[in-house]
């Protein structure tokens, strides 16, 4: 089992930068692939980054590809979302996601999720 909190959300201003962190429990952190989605009102859930679970390898949707960095550290149990030149469309609840998976491997864009964070919810005004 593991439990997934997120944190760094709020309101920012169009072009300014957030950064999120997921805190993970448990002491097989480092077995998970990671990554974020997100959901805005009247939209679906979509991904936005996943990170391995050694960090080497990583995937951006192409909406947020050259402004979003996802990063770990296994140590610290926490995943991290760098959001920089944020736009009013980035706006969102951003859920923190965990998928097991062999070392190596990449996340499937398709497959779903083991566990989920409750979200946080990130405003980006014009």
């Amino acid at each position: 089992q593991v439990q997934l909190v997120e944190s760094g959300g709020g309101l920012v201003q169009a072009g300014g930068s957030l950064r999120l962190s997921c805190a993970a429990s448990g002491r097989t952190f480092s077995s998970y692939a990671m990554g974020w989605f997100r959901q805005a009102p009247g939209k679906e859930r979509e991904l936005v980054a996943t990170i391995s679970r050694s960090g080497g390898i990583t995937y951006y949707s192409g909406s947020v590809k050259g402004r979003f960095t996802i990063s770990r550290d296994n140590a610290k149990n926490t995943v991290f979302l760098q959001m920089n030149s944020l736009k009013p469309e980035d706006t969102a609840v951003y859920y923190c996601a965990a998928k097991s998976l062999l070392y190596g491997s990449a996340w499937a864009r398709d497959s779903q999720p083991d566990y989920w964070g409750q979200g946080t919810q990130v405003t980006v005004s014009s």
